[in-house]
């Protein structure tokens, strides 16, 4: 059973028990209205580790999983996706290129500093400040300029007109930071350069710009950082508690959090690779929730009485991609064929055990400019072979399909290899470790490859950005390395036209050139799979696979 809980004040029996005196303890508080203990330590078992718990260092879904419960956002997005206040009270638009923030007055961080305009300006500062070299950087490259209006009032300056921004303030890259920490963490890349500045010389010298700041930015480029990682400051309802890298990160509930205190005492991520022990994990209550399993497991958790599924489907896309600028799939003829021979229900039904949506395009159905009339490449054997012999491979050719460990990717890649004898191709597939395989795939020294990219604003721009723009070929995500004019001309009307309904058309058409141009077969909108014991209320998991533990109850 899917579970989602709407994000709302604890109930009014828990914001009496936070206030009652230590001395004093109201029986009726310590348990809720339906037998649920309020406190617990929570343990959520995830296959991999975090990378970073400093929100603009890192990209993976295994530290935002984490670090969305201590930081905070300008602005987040509800159940249907839509834009909500968060520590930004309201905002308004007084140009295309200009945006007003009115900040709460109620907020502090986790070592009592205050949030208001100066902060805010500070983390973006920082997003944009090419000493961090920020993983989130490209989410904002946009911002021209945040300046403070007063104390609790911000503006925000594009370059251009950018119609996602509001979305790209919802996503973790734009999380807010301790200040106070910020500043230590600058000094300490400053100290440990061997320069005599103070932080405040830093960023005088920044705001001139010029030759000799960017000989700093040279200096401590790799220093900055350090102490974001081991002081995690944030305004959200956990606190960071402690961590033991490749085994677990705990955090703990933060009692000032201006939204109410979490229920919870303690959510402890654990670290247990292995699928099946997870599960058992899961099974003998050493874990409450477990996240990352394949679909095949399902069944599994569903026979259990104790257990139970919480599956959502991803704002992500699973593809198969084809190197675009390389013989002989820089003929989209051939990448049309090769399209043509895949039959993605036997994929979903064969490798995913029936989870997942068939997608036409690269837009997801949750987001705005998805086209439920367009018409994607179908399975048709006789078409591709057809194809080949227009392109001249009547006769096939040799060809590599390179894929990562994951057990469902080299599935698909074995399908493949099979169904690419329809139209006599030989493949051979090679399995790389994780790290080599984004290397290959970056640099372009690839042929077909397996992969997948999520989306992390839920607005369609970054669906397709990245993918496809010219500007983003390698290691930013154009693994396909399509460089086409139209499809460029698309994106970049797609993201400055903030006419809602004329962004819709853009990317109607713009998904009708990919498809025609067949970059890359548009495979699977995946679930993801999570699962929790019977007895744990109130736990949410957004659009974006990411846990809200603050309303969760442990029953007795």
């Amino acid at each position: 059973m899917n579970k989602k809980l709407s994000l709302l004040l604890l109930p009014v029996l828990l914001l009496l028990a936070a206030c009652t005196d230590d001395g004093d303890v109201d029986p009726e508080a310590e348990e809720g209205t339906d037998g649920e203990a309020t406190g617990g330590d929570f343990v959520v078992s995830y296959g991999s580790d975090l990378t970073s718990l400093d929100p603009h260092a890192t990209s993976d879904l295994p530290s935002d999983q984490v670090n969305t419960n201590i930081y905070e956002t300008l602005l987040t997005q509800d159940e249907e996706m839509e834009i909500e206040p968060l520590l930004a009270e309201d905002w308004e638009q007084t140009d295309d290129n200009t945006w007003i923030f009115h900040l709460r007055e109620d907020v502090t961080f986790h070592d009592g500093s205050a949030f208001n305009a100066d902060v805010v300006k500070a983390n973006f500062d920082r997003l944009l400040d090419p000493a961090t070299a920020s993983a989130r950087m490209n989410l904002f490259e946009m911002i021209e300029e945040v300046a403070v209006i007063d104390e609790y009032t911000v503006e925000i300056t594009t370059e251009y007109p950018f119609a996602p921004l509001l979305n790209h303030l919802t996503s973790d890259g734009a999380s807010m930071i301790s200040k106070e920490v910020i500043d230590e963490d600058y000094q300490s890349a400053l100290d440990s350069a061997g320069l005599d500045m103070t932080v405040e010389d830093y960023y005088d010298l920044r705001e001139a710009g010029g030759e000799d700041y960017e000989d700093v930015v040279d200096d401590i480029s790799g220093e900055v950082g350090s102490v974001v990682e081991q002081q995690p400051i944030g305004t959200n309802y956990a606190r960071f508690e402690e961590r033991s890298p490749g085994e677990s990160t705990t955090l703990s509930r933060f009692d000032d959090y201006w939204g109410g205190p979490m229920n919870l005492d303690t959510v402890t991520y654990k670290v247990v690779s292995e699928t099946g022990s997870r599960i058992a994990e899961l099974e003998t209550g050493d874990s409450h929730m477990i996240g990352g399993f394949e679909p095949n497991h399902l069944q599994r958790i569903e026979d259990n009485a104790e257990t139970e599924p919480y599956t959502l489907y991803n704002i992500a896309t699973e593809f198969i991609g084809f190197n675009t600028q390389k013989e002989p799939l820089d003929d989209k003829r051939v990448r049309q064929a090769i399209s043509h021979v895949v039959d993605k229900e036997e994929i979903i039904n064969g490798i995913y055990s029936g989870t997942g949506r068939i997608p036409a395009g690269p837009i997801q159905p949750e987001l705005l400019g998805h086209d439920e009339d367009l018409e994607g490449i179908e399975h048709d054997v006789e078409r591709a072979q057809e194809l080949m012999a227009e392109a001249g491979y009547e006769d096939g050719f040799d060809i590599t399909i390179i894929t990562n460990d994951a057990p469902e990717r080299v599935d698909v890649a074995i399908y493949l290899q099979e169904a690419l004898q329809e139209i006599d191709v030989d493949a051979t597939v090679d399995q790389l470790e994780w790290g080599a395989y984004l290397e290959e795939t970056g640099t372009g020294d690839h042929d077909i490859f397996i992969l997948g990219w999520p989306n992390p604003t839920g607005d369609p721009d970054q669906s397709v950005w990245p993918l496809f723009h010219s500007s983003m070929e390698g290691s930013q995500g154009n693994r396909t390395f399509t460089d086409d004019e139209r499809v460029d001309e698309l994106l970049e009307a797609g993201r400055t036209t903030t006419d809602e309904a004329e962004r819709v058309e853009i990317y109607h058409e713009l998904q009708e050139v990919l498809v025609d141009e067949a970059p890359m077969i548009y495979m699977r909108q995946a679930l993801s799979m999570n699962a929790q014991r019977s007895d744990v209320e109130g736990l949410y998991i957004n659009n974006y696979n990411k846990p809200d533990f603050r309303n969760v109850t442990l029953s007795e």
